[in-house]
């Protein structure tokens, strides 16, 4: 399939992207992306071949060790597949949507009530796609978020979810190489080494 962003401003290419839906994305559907985008901080969504995605058992090590979320959050490991079942899950899709943002801000590393608020605003938008992508025909539609989950200060895990309708794996946790990835699309990205420098966040939502 031939790539193509579709950048979230007033789009100017209305061709279609063939999914199992046989309706492609509609006019329609990129007018309710673009809306729900702008409001949940989305800048591009990017239609990919599953087959660019790149798996490690390696990923898992930087849940284990580094990761206060590993065995205490129910978006991380191990309450998420494991690399085989991730395996099985990707060979049953063939197309994915990257969605891309990105946080300019100083104070984005601490754990502050605004940061919070934006990652709870982030993570509400991604699913709210996934959802409307479901009832436009996408049935197997599923998100893979950015970012352990923080719709609760701390995670009831391992007590039952108290949003279990929004509780969605990180991409990581699928053992997902983002930077290795995002390589395969030909996309750029760098670790933002200094506060000022603008933070990159990407969420996947598997679609067909």
């Amino acid at each position: 399939m031939e790539k193509k962003i579709v950048y979230l401003t007033p789009a100017e290419s209305q061709k279609h992207v063939s999914f199992r839906s046989n309706k492609g994305l509609s006019n329609e559907t990129l007018g309710l992306l673009h809306e729900k985008g702008r409001q949940h901080g989305l800048e591009s969504i990017l239609p990919f071949s599953v087959n660019n995605i790149v798996v490690g058992q390696w990923v898992n090590l930087k849940c284990r060790y580094g990761c206060s979320q590993y065995m205490a959050n129910w978006s991380c490991p191990p309450a998420t597949p494991d690399l085989n079942e991730v395996k099985t899950i990707l060979g049953e899709y063939s197309t994915a949507l990257l969605l891309m943002g990105s946080q300019n801000r100083s104070d984005f590393y601490k754990d502050s009530n605004r940061n919070r608020t934006d990652q709870v605003k982030y993570w509400k938008g991604t699913v709210s796609l996934e959802r409307m992508l479901f009832l436009k025909g996408y049935d197997k539609a599923v998100s893979l978020v950015s970012g352990a989950c923080s719709l609760c200060r701390q995670c009831a895990y391992p007590g039952p979810c108290r949003f279990p309708m929004e509780k969605r794996p990180t991409v990581e946790s699928f053992y997902i190489d983002l930077v290795g990835t995002l390589k395969n699309l030909d996309i750029e990205t760098k670790v933002a080494m200094a506060l000022h420098e603008t933070f990159k966040y990407y969420s996947i939502i598997l679609l067909d």
